[in-house]
């Protein structure tokens, strides 16, 4: 895309739809001009003026406020101006064509941020941050938004640089001055300065990460053997009959992925092929995919019939190793006869099993549900709620959660690499020279 910055843009800032008010914002040196010329009156920064909008032939298109707002104090830091007139769709197109005929032109998706981007209003991962906050599905996601748009994200990845620059600035010095009397850090002053760096970098990157789930939402891949009812327990968490249910094992041959909503929060379920030894062609490319897609999760749902849950266990321990979190599910608990005394769950039976939490439950130990029946599913939904938000502690205070972005989390991991890689030269004994 050519260089454009120089002109002056205009768009529709509220959202498609009719509404009680609409918003036409301008931004570039021709602002205030087409503004003025629109309302036919002159313009004060940041006065509110009433004005009659009119078109080419004078003829009044709505009347509304005009607000002007002088560069560089402004959001893009040129001059901006944002009519307030009606919010029909209509009226808002022919303001918006008004003033490109005066001279502005259709601004780009995202322009608005990038100008103030570029002129340093607001750094890269603020800018993010605006879409962040307009998308954001709960309070506690445009709370995240809302202090990485403040710069708390910001803020605290410059302060980690800082610090890594200072000791960088120590060991050169060492180096380079070695003959000359400087006051420089020792072995075990730089020793505990890169201990103090990579708790600082571990903090800010669980804080990243959680910012990640959740304005991504968590990723949690359903598995468990043939017919233990992982595509009923999908259809239940989505309100919706989104996979094909049958007696028949290995139904499900291919991934099956859904956006849930639960309170705002937001929940990648993906269904997958049952695993089981052996299959026929198609049910064993099936189950390379789920096994493809666990080492992408978030979350693992680890689903058994409550009636053996052992068997069940024993068919995925293999699979689900090094899942990053395990929720474990007894499912079908309506076939289960609880008027029995508990007994060995592996002998069957309809016993409920041993351990196992009753509905509402779930804390230490795996959640019984029923996917058909509904038993346990508020206690599921609650406890996916909360894994999505991540600590609830974590999100109050100067420091709480705010929204970061896969790339993000990327970068961070791969200076914590750099210095787990320094912490290991100094193990290793090599001298300053080599880190």
């Amino acid at each position: 895309m050519p260089d454009t910055g120089q002109d002056t843009i205009a768009a529709i800032a509220t959202a498609p739809g009719a509404g009680g008010i609409g918003i036409v914002r301008l931004s570039g040196g021709l602002s205030r001009a087409i503004a003025q010329a629109l309302c036919d009156r002159p313009l004060q920064p940041r006065r509110a003026t009433y004005a009659r909008f009119r078109d080419g032939d004078g003829a009044v298109i709505d009347d509304g406020i005009a607000l002007y707002f002088q560069g560089p104090a402004s959001y893009t830091g040129e001059d901006v101006v944002e009519l307030q007139a009606h919010g029909s769709p209509a009226l808002l197109r022919q303001l918006l064509a008004r003033c490109c005929a005066l001279g502005a032109r259709m601004a780009h998706a995202g322009e608005y941020s990038e100008r103030a981007f570029r002129s340093g209003k607001l750094d890269l991962a603020q800018a993010e941050a605006v879409a962040d906050l307009i998308a954001a599905g709960s309070e506690a996601a445009a709370r995240a938004a809302r202090r990485a748009l403040d710069g708390a994200f910001s803020q605290r990845v410059d302060t980690l640089a800082a610090q890594v620059l200072a000791l960088r600035v120590q060991v050169e010095a060492t180096i380079d001055f070695a003959d000359e009397p400087l006051e420089t850090l020792g072995v075990a002053q730089l020793r505990e300065r890169l201990e103090a760096l990579l708790e600082a970098w571990r903090e800010l990157m669980q804080a990243a990460q959680r910012g990640q789930k959740l304005r991504d939402g968590l990723h949690a891949v359903i598995v468990g053997p043939p017919n233990a009812g992982k595509s009923s327990l999908l259809n239940a968490l989505a309100g919706s009959d989104r996979a094909i249910v049958t007696a028949v094992p290995g139904t499900t041959r291919d991934l099956l992925r859904e956006v849930v909503r639960s309170d705002g929060v937001e929940l990648m379920l993906v269904d997958t092929a049952g695993l089981r030894e052996g299959g026929d062609a198609i049910e064993r490319e099936g189950m390379r995919r789920a096994r493809a897609e666990l080492g992408r999760a978030d979350l693992v749902i680890a689903v058994v019939d409550a009636r053996d849950p052992q068997a069940g266990t024993r068919a995925l321990r293999d699979a689900i190793a090094g899942a990053p979190h395990c929720l474990w599910l007894h499912n079908k608990a309506d076939l289960l006869d609880r008027r029995q005394p508990d007994g060995d769950p592996s002998a069957g039976g309809g016993r409920a099993p041993a351990g196992a939490s009753r509905p509402g439950e779930g804390a230490g130990g795996p959640l019984l549900v029923s996917a058909l029946s509904g038993e346990g599913l508020d206690a599921l939904h609650a406890h996916l709620r909360r894994l999505a938000q991540g600590d609830a502690a974590a999100d109050s205070g100067p420091q709480g959660t705010f929204t970061a972005r896969a790339r993000h989390v990327d970068a961070l991991r791969r200076a914590g690499d750099e210095l787990q890689a320094t912490r290991a030269a100094r193990s290793e004994g090599h001298t300053s020279e080599l880190q």
